[in-house]
Parts: structure tokens; C-alpha cells; sequence
């Protein structure tokens, strides 16, 4: 196979990673369309959160693709081609997140919108990544030399770590071990039965970042941190943020469960 791998459309020959990030974002966008579950959210409140969603991921996917290599971002500053030409997916997703938050609070919408996303996420990467390794040795998203029976050669004759088909066999089966949630997530009964909205994307957003903190060991990228990448840091940073907030629901649920057996 020669990367990268052109993808013929009548008389184009068009580029994977352009042609699969565009159908990540419309079939993704797609998917949430069909999945999402009818909240009764003003359209100007959608449009808010959407808003703030989109600037956050791209903020975020920006920001930490610049810490990837500090020094280098540093002395490239006045380089703008550098500065625009890279994003990451860990950063748009916890870049996301946190405009989601802050554009729900200035809008005053408390219900949970996150299990709405995951399956519309898990099919937007997957698109993504498949673009990523049609595209070889210009994406950098490969991994490092390897003598095991999955390495690819990327056209360099050096054997690798096909690292975006293992995120896509990740996500594949994160989707299905995430299906009884979602099936709980769209029972109207579901608070009765003790399921609580969110509970599906937050175990999405662990299960990626424990993921791609392990993986990024496996990635020819600059560890400067104490022998971590940027990427590396910000999964430790979610898995926190996770913990904790699993934990405090944890001890909500709990409470009514105590006081309902004490009382009777």
C-alpha cells in the first residue's frame, strides 16, 4: 500500500485525511441528530451551548497541541503556519467539555446534554482515525518502530505501530460495552431505576483518556514532562475531573437510598 492513500471520485483523487474528517463531523453531526433525546431546550439555548461547545473544542485542541513540544513552540511563535497547523483530539475534547459547562451555566440549562454525544463522538473519531492512517508518515499520528505481526510500513520501510487502528478498535469496543447505558439512558424510567444523565459520557471520556495515557507511550512525540507528553497530562487532569465527579454523584445517589432505609 503507497500513503497516502488517495481516495478516487471520479476524475479527483481526494486527499483521506481532508475526505474523512469531513464525513467525521456530517455523519457525527448526523448521528446526534437521530440519537438525541427530545430535552425540551429553547433553540437560542441550543444554539448557545452549541456555540460554546465548538469555540471550547477549538481552543482546546489548539492550546494543547502548542504544549506538545514547548521550546519549539517558543521559537516558532512568529511562524503562523506552525502556530494553525495542528490540533489534538484529547484537547478538543476537554476543551469542549468545558465550554459545554460554561455556556450551560450562563444559559441556566442544569440538565445533563453528555450521553447525547458519545455514540455521534465515538463515529466522528473513527472516521477521523481511519483518515489518519490512510494519510501515513504526514499525519504523525502513527506510533514508533515495532517488531510485532501488526506494524505497518508507512511507504519509509520502517515497520510501526499502527496506533490509529488500535484507537479505532478501542472505540469500537467502548461503544458496545457502553450500550446497556445508553439503553438506560433512554428509558423515560430511568431515574426510578437509579441511572443517573451523564453517567454513559462520563464513563466514555475515562475509558478514551485512560486510553490514550497509555497509548501516547507508544507515540514518537516529545515527553518533556517528566518523561510525559502534553496529551499524557491532560488525560491525568480528565481522569481526576472524572473520579471526583463520579464519586460526588456517587454520594448523592447514595443518601436518599440511607435515609429512605433508615426511615423505614
Amino acid at each position: 500500500m503507497e500513503f497516502p492513500v488517495y481516495i478516487p471520485l471520479g476524475p479527483w483523487r481526494i486527499h483521506p485525511h481532508v475526505l474523512f474528517e469531513t464525513l467525521s463531523y456530517f455523519i457525527g453531526f448526523r448521528v446526534y441528530l437521530w440519537t438525541r433525546r427530545s430535552s425540551g431546550m429553547p433553540k437560542l439555548t441550543s444554539l448557545q451551548i452549541l456555540a460554546g461547545t465548538i469555540l471550547g473544542a477549538a481552543l482546546g485542541a489548539k492550546l494543547l497541541y502548542w504544549l506538545e513540544d514547548p521550546a519549539a513552540t517558543w521559537e516558532q511563535l512568529s511562524r503562523g503556519h506552525f502556530l494553525w497547523g495542528g490540533k489534538t483530539i484529547v484537547g478538543g475534547l476537554l476543551g469542549g467539555l468545558i465550554g459545554v459547562e460554561l455556556s450551560k451555566k450562563l444559559a441556566g440549562w442544569k440538565p445533563s446534554t453528555g450521553d447525547d454525544f458519545v455514540y455521534p463522538l465515538i463515529v466522528g473519531m473513527v472516521l477521523g482515525r481511519i483518515g489518519c492512517f490512510l494519510t501515513g508518515l504526514e499525519d504523525h499520528t502513527y506510533g514508533v518502530a515495532t517488531n510485532w505481526i501488526t506494524g505497518v510500513d508507512f511507504g519509509d520501510g520502517v515497520s510501526r505501530h499502527p496506533a490509529q487502528l488500535y484507537e479505532i478498535a478501542f472505540l469500537l469496543g467502548l461503544g458496545l460495552l457502553l450500550f446497556p447505558l445508553y439503553r438506560k439512558s433512554r428509558d423515560p424510567a430511568s431515574a426510578e431505576t437509579g441511572y443517573v444523565q451523564g453517567r454513559m459520557f462520563q464513563w466514555f471520556m475515562a475509558g478514551y483518556l485512560a486510553f490514550r495515557f497509555v497509548i501516547e507511550f507508544i507515540k514518537p512525540t516529545p515527553h518533556p514532562y517528566l518523561g510525559l507528553n502534553n496529551i499524557q497530562l491532560a488525560c491525568i487532569a480528565g481522569l481526576i475531573y472524572y473520579a471526583w465527579l463520579m464519586t460526588r454523584r456517587g454520594k448523592r445517589e447514595a443518601e436518599p437510598a440511607a435515609e429512605a432505609a433508615h426511615a423505614g
